[in-house]
């Protein structure tokens, strides 16, 4: 009884003395900030939970982007026993001691099990096999979260059985009504510039956001105290954005339209005044190397290595060294010849995919390369490229109900004038293609 009570005691203590970001988790539905297309009212995983009716799932975002939340708020709503474990530190043999317990636990009275795997993309091969067939019969339902591409990093049998559930990072009005809500937890009160400052270097992280917000608290003075811009700058050592007249959002803009349009110097002047106000390097070269893509592409296809090497350049080196990489990569995009057939081209072939057309892959197509697969014609037909001295074929490789689908257009400029003239003629020599055996 003694020790139940001092156990008691140090949970109080422990909740007083936890971030803010751990005080203020929420512990209803209605409470989670941000993530309203998974969990807002209607929303299909808000509507699995309430049910308590989860199958294994996946939940992938970036930091702060509210995983482990949603993993407590499933433990809040469900009847079955839920169990957390961390893929960093766990081996085999702990997944085994769930899983024995799990079958124990339902036979003994009938209770279910969820196992909440937080960094799932840490669990190696065998770890994750261990895993399978528990999830594959029923008797664990996994939700794994992790910040990578779990295409990537989860085994794909695991993968297959477990629904997959994408959390974006916080926008900057979810992200200041969070820290709202912190303010006021801390019966504290902040000035609208400080509170824009914190939202804009939170980068859409909830923890990262609260955790600023806690040491900007102490800063202006504890509880009861006014939070003014100053302190937001002194919590997060960077200064505020101050573009005079203009706000944050139309300089960026300006930015991309000048190099979009090619000209150079515009560029660099609005390079200059980000780097002056204080603008975060990684944030302009992410727009970089976004702009690479959708407004070069591959009418110079060397830009995207461009940007993406200015981005690593960044992270390396850091300023104010990095605004050398910076200026090199926005000559290069300014200057560069411009075609947006990549984002036209994405955008049209996700149109048909959306609207369920192309569904069936040819039957020449399909692997058939495992046993069985042969015997359901499965890659039947199938015309080997490199057979032809030229590496190319006439062949079908749409679907068929998109055999007249053109998603991509070059546009003539640059290196895609080269690119129009290969897709007018691809070969010449067509003659002599025998089938492959693979």
């Amino acid at each position: 009884m003694v020790s139940d009570l001092f156990a008691s005691a140090a949970d109080d203590v422990l909740q007083q003395r936890a971030p803010l970001a751990a005080r203020l988790r929420p512990r209803r539905l209605d409470d989670l900030v941000g993530q309203e297309e998974l969990l807002g009212q209607g929303a299909p995983l808000r509507t699995l939970i309430e049910a308590d009716r989860l199958t294994s799932l996946i939940l992938w975002g970036p930091p702060g982007s509210g995983k482990t939340t949603v993993a407590r708020l499933i433990a809040n709503h469900t009847a079955k026993e839920f169990v957390t474990m961390s893929a960093v530190s766990a081996s085999v043999k702990d997944v085994r001691v769930v899983i024995e317990d799990a079958r124990r636990r339902l036979g003994e009275r009938s209770i279910g099990t969820i196992l909440f795997l937080d960094e799932v993309h840490r669990f190696n091969k065998a770890q994750q096999d261990a895993l399978l067939p528990s999830v594959e019969e029923g008797l664990l339902v996994l939700i794994g979260a992790t910040t990578e591409n779990p295409y990537f990093e989860v085994n794909a049998p695991l993968l297959s059985r477990s629904n997959l559930f994408r959390l974006n990072a916080l926008t900057d009005t979810a992200v200041c009504e969070l820290l709202l809500r912190g303010v006021d937890h801390e019966q504290a009160s902040i000035a609208e510039d400080a509170l824009q400052h914190l939202a804009s270097r939170a980068d859409g992280d909830a923890r990262r956001a609260l955790t600023a917000l806690e040491m900007t608290v102490v800063l202006a003075g504890g509880q009861g105290s006014q939070i003014e811009l100053v302190h937001a700058e002194q919590a997060l050592d960077t200064r505020a954005h101050r573009y005079g007249e203009d706000d944050h959002y139309d300089v960026v803009s300006a930015f991309i339209k000048s190099m979009r349009g090619s000209d150079v110097d515009a560029a660099l002047h609005w390079l200059a005044r980000m780097l002056e106000a204080g603008e975060d390097a990684r944030f302009i070269a992410r727009r970089m190397v976004i702009l690479a893509s959708e407004d070069i592409g591959m009418a110079d296809p060397t830009s995207l290595l461009i940007a993406d090497a200015a981005a690593r350049a960044v992270e390396f080196v850091g300023l104010p060294e990095a605004q050398l990489n910076l200026s090199q990569a926005v000559i290069h995009l300014a200057t560069a010849p411009k075609s947006n057939s990549a984002l036209t081209a994405i955008s049209r072939a996700r149109e048909d995919v959306q609207s369920g057309r192309g569904r069936q892959v040819p039957i020449h197509l399909r692997d058939g390369h495992y046993s069985g697969a042969r015997t359901l014609g499965h890659g039947d037909g199938y015309v080997y490229p490199h057979r032809n001295s030229d590496g190319w074929v006439e062949q079908q490789y749409l679907p068929d109900d998109l055999l007249d689908a053109r998603y991509y257009e070059p546009s003539g400029n640059g290196f895609e004038s080269d690119i129009a003239d290969r897709r007018a003629d691809p070969s010449a020599a067509k003659e002599n293609v025998e089938e492959s055996e693979i």
